[in-house]
């Protein structure tokens, strides 16, 4: 059978006649007016007066936090439930991350649990430079709460933002909260150019700051006249024509990815052991990955089980992300809690949500899911083996 991915690119004729006409340009190199216009409308899409557009949204965080002035020795909080590139661009700077646990009914990071920690770091005089919240698989972090512990403690936030384009928080839109927030355009995400990043704030100076480093640091000259250590972090014309011809497909994606989800709420209510993850009051998620809980006792088969039973049928799936504190690079680093966060990476599974994915294949899926009640016991035998 054909195999279901967990979320391919979607692109389309928009995107082709956009790359097309942006290489019969002859703009290839990392500026042209494609290169312009993306900023432009992504920023108005999310409603900041300011963006740039980078290699990754790695780089993205990695120059906020440059440009935030935080560096060797400073301690930076971010969430434990995150992909790697959050934690390792706090590395990047010399800075030490510190790892806190996420709220059970969010899955993004406590506030009670954060005020603690600024707490505690307060009371020994332990610098924390910044705060980078994290908007995980597409729903926004609490930020009223977050503000106002980052408000008492003095401490600037930083939005990774990377899975959360289109999600909103009492109608703002991800990216739209901190100092500045980072975005991805990777091949997995909700909008792709293959590999690629934005950096978006209210803040003018901040961005044509990170605009110059992220251009090797070049200072307009007749030569190349550079007077600090840039990096080669630009993003080319090329792709973000094809960013553009995404982003206008936005609405869209954002619609098929929330009816997705809602075709697995549906499916699974009566499923004894299945539920999804909570989706918070104070906002709408983008949906970019829906992911199920998985209690074995009342399901009758594990998460692993689950997911060694789709790869069976060709269907991708994953498990959410390893906590941060549990991983060998980052082991040594301080965290509060960590309980709900490795509980999760225990229970919970990431199922196919693109918004390519047919009706179809979405009822491969759940048919493959059902069937493993049915096949428990063989299932177990397959995991002991």
């Amino acid at each position: 059978m054909k195999r279901i991915y967990l979320s391919p690119p979607h692109v389309g004729e928009l995107e082709r006649r956009l790359l097309l006409a942006a290489f019969d340009s002859n703009w290839i190199a990392p500026v042209g007016p494609d290169l312009d216009a993306f900023e432009r409308e992504f920023a108005e899409d999310v409603g900041v007066p300011h963006a740039v557009a980078l290699s990754s949204g790695t780089a993205a965080l990695h120059l906020a936090l440059l440009v935030l002035g935080v560096g060797r020795g400073d301690r930076v909080i971010t969430s434990t439930l995150t992909f790697a590139a959050t934690a390792n661009a706090i590395t990047y700077v010399g800075a030490i991350p510190v790892f806190v646990d996420v709220s059970r009914d969010t899955w993004t990071i406590d506030p009670d649990l954060l005020n603690e920690e600024l707490e505690s770091c307060a009371r020994s005089g332990a610098r924390v430079a910044a705060v980078v919240t994290v908007d995980l698989y597409g729903q926004c972090a609490d930020y009223d709460r977050i503000e106002a512990v980052c408000r008492r403690y003095g401490v600037p936030i930083i939005e990774d933002a990377a899975e959360a384009l289109g999600a909103t928080y009492h109608g703002r839109s991800a990216g739209t909260f901190g100092v500045c927030a980072a975005f991805s355009f990777n091949g997995n995400k909700i909008i792709t150019t293959s590999g690629g990043g934005m950096l978006a704030s209210h803040n003018g100076d901040l961005v044509e700051r990170v605009r110059h480093l992220s251009t090797q640091a070049r200072r307009h000259a007749p030569h190349y006249q550079h007077d600090e250590v840039g990096f080669n972090y630009g993003l080319s014309n090329l792709l973000a024509a094809l960013g553009r011809g995404q982003l206008q497909t936005l609405p869209d994606k954002l619609t098929r990815r929330r009816l997705v989800n809602q075709s697995y709420r549906v499916a699974f209510a009566e499923l004894p052991g299945i539920a999804l993850m909570p989706e918070a009051p104070y906002g709408r998620s983008n949906c970019w990955l829906t992911c199920i809980i998985v209690e074995p006792p009342l399901f009758g088969v594990s998460r692993e089980q689950i997911r060694r039973h789709l790869e069976h049928r060709n269907i991708e799936s994953r498990p959410v992300w390893k906590p941060m504190h549990l991983q060998p690079a980052f082991e040594h680093c301080d965290k509060r809690g960590g309980a709900v966060a490795e509980e999760l990476f225990e229970k919970a599974l990431c199922l196919p949500s693109g918004s390519s994915l047919t009706d179809d294949e979405q009822d491969r899926v759940i048919a493959a899911i059902e069937e493993c009640r049915a096949l428990a016991g063989t299932l177990e035998r397959m995991v002991a083996r």
